[in-house]
């Protein structure tokens, strides 16, 4: 347990997120706040479609206007385009390089906004949240990075690393979400983007921990977690505390992203691309158990109900036929349905590349029979034969399109605007300045009533904050410390807390 104790300590006005990129975002783009809670829509009126940068298809302006009218013909209402990649961008104005290849002068976020918003569909910009470089196809652009704080940099390195200190998955590296300068930097990716496009919504990808549970053992990662715990030497890759903690700092990560993008935007929809291997578990108790929550270290229950997510979007990437995947497939669905809520919408990813076109429109109107959204990854491999290269992609999207629109009742084409749910959120952002190690500090937010409305714990960098909070004023408590600021209609910043010392007593 951490104390904090009654120490000097002062609220200061004139310090600024001195850590954060400095985007100064277009006002011509950002909607107006709402004012007034708008009934929630059904998250089942989403049809949507995944287009990947991993190839051809938003390199040159010729393909991305091939793949949003082929979108369009499909019935689809909205588009999650693939947007930071590597830490690098299919875009011109974001504050990470753009990625290599690209036809010259063409901005193909840009380019597909324009064209799908013509068209009355929504855009999504998708991006890797951790993704740092791919050995396949590897950056060499010195201001990428990998360039600058690959697997060489030292304790400059912000690569996830492994207990022997390897950092490669697979031909991927990985940012590590416990590095305070790695995450800064990744919200920071995440926001250019929000400030610099006029997007309707950003989805997190990549925002875990990778595959295997063993990851997280950079010396930057390790020190904080020493320090903000008590805990000694070098936890296991099991040991429960140690993957509290990793998890903690993901959820941060997404908190932090959510936050700053609805301050900089409001009204963006927010949402994340989740993890959900093998079986569905019937309650959170049985998620507990499943990799997503104990070995990617991603809650995303805990995302949903904290107000973090505006639409949750698993990969439920099973195939039919394939064992007990249908099955499998089915209950994930049902589970995700009974967490939504008003503001919190489910839609089921599904893997177009791994099935036949019947199994996908099959698929599709199991997940919107229970009322979520659909969405089908992807436009660029639409089929398990084009997949594996024994069929053209125009013919796989067009046996797609005419499973999904062959009979009444089928999922496509869906209405052609889909409203996801809204709902009138008061937020607050803050953070705590002046210690050497600001992370894990205790903070909690009470109504003017003294009811406790959320309790969480700073980042590594010093910011906290809570999505989601009831009532007009809220007081933020850290320590001893107190301050007092009315909630507006979504993001409030509350200033910054210095505190000269902190002393940290483990139990």
């Amino acid at each position: 347990m951490l104390r904090l104790p009654a120490l000097a300590a002062l609220l200061t006005f004139g310090l600024a997120f001195a850590s954060a990129p400095v985007l100064p975002p277009l006002p011509v783009l950002v909607p107006s706040v709402p004012t007034e809670t708008v009934p929630p829509t059904p998250a089942a009126g989403l049809r949507g479609l995944w287009l990947d940068g991993f190839g051809p298809g938003l390199m040159t302006r010729a393909q991305a206007t091939r793949a949003v009218n082929d979108a369009a013909a499909l019935g689809v209402n909205t588009l999650f385009v693939q947007s930071i990649r590597r830490a690098d961008c299919l875009c011109l104005r974001a504050s990470v390089p753009p990625v290599g290849g690209l036809e010259p002068g063409f901005d193909p976020l840009e380019t597909v906004i324009q064209l799908a918003h013509a068209r009355h569909m929504r855009v999504i910009g998708w991006i890797s949240v951790t993704g740092a470089w791919n050995s396949s196809v590897p950056s060499r652009r010195t201001e990428q990075v990998f360039q600058q704080h690959g697997p060489d940099a030292g304790l400059n390195s912000w690569l996830a690393r492994r207990p022997d200190g390897s950092w490669k998955s697979g031909a991927d590296a990985w940012l590590d979400p416990g590095i305070p300068a790695a995450a800064d930097f990744m919200a920071g990716s995440a926001l250019s983007l929000v400030t610099h496009y006029d997007l309707d919504g950003l989805q997190l990808d990549r925002i875990r921990y990778p595959d295997g549970g063993d990851w997280g053992y950079s010396p930057v990662t390790l020190a904080r977690y020493r320090l903000e715990t008590g805990a000694r030497g070098v936890p296991a890759a099991t040991d429960e505390r140690w993957r509290s903690w990793k998890r903690a700092q993901v959820t941060a990560l997404t908190r932090r992203i959510a936050l700053e993008a609805r301050g900089a935007r409001p009204g963006i929809l927010i949402s994340a691309a989740t993890i959900v291997y093998g079986d569905g578990p019937t309650d959170l108790n049985g998620f507990h158990a499943t990799r997503s929550y104990a070995e990617v270290l991603q809650d995303w229950p805990a995302w949903m109900a904290e107000g973090l997510l505006d639409l949750n979007v698993m990969m439920n990437y099973k195939r039919d036929g394939v064992g007990d995947q249908a099955a499998w497939f089915d209950h994930w669905n049902t589970f995700a349905a009974s967490l939504q809520r008003p503001g919190a919408a489910v839609a089921a990813g599904t893997a177009m590349y791994l099935n036949s076109p019947a199994v996908t429109a099959a698929q599709a109107g199991r997940a919107t029979a229970l009322g979520l959204g659909w969405v089908g990854y992807a436009y660029r491999t639409p089929t398990a034969a084009v997949y594996a290269a024994s069929q053209t992609q125009p013919q796989g999207f067009a046996a797609v399109q005419a499973a999904l629109q062959s009979q009444d009742g089928s999922p496509l084409p869906a209405p052609l605007a889909w409203s996801p749910p809204s709902v009138l959120r008061r937020a607050v952002l803050g953070r705590v300045v002046g210690l050497s190690q600001p992370g894990g500090v205790p903070v909690e937010v009470y109504a003017p009533d003294g009811q406790l409305l959320g309790r969480t714990t700073t980042d590594g960098n010093g910011y906290y904050g809570f999505a989601d909070l009831n009532g007009e004023r809220a007081e933020v408590r850290v320590g001893d410390q107190r301050w007092t600021e009315s909630l507006q209609a979504g993001l409030t910043r509350f200033p910054n807390l210095l505190l000269r010392q902190v002393t940290r007593v483990n139990d």
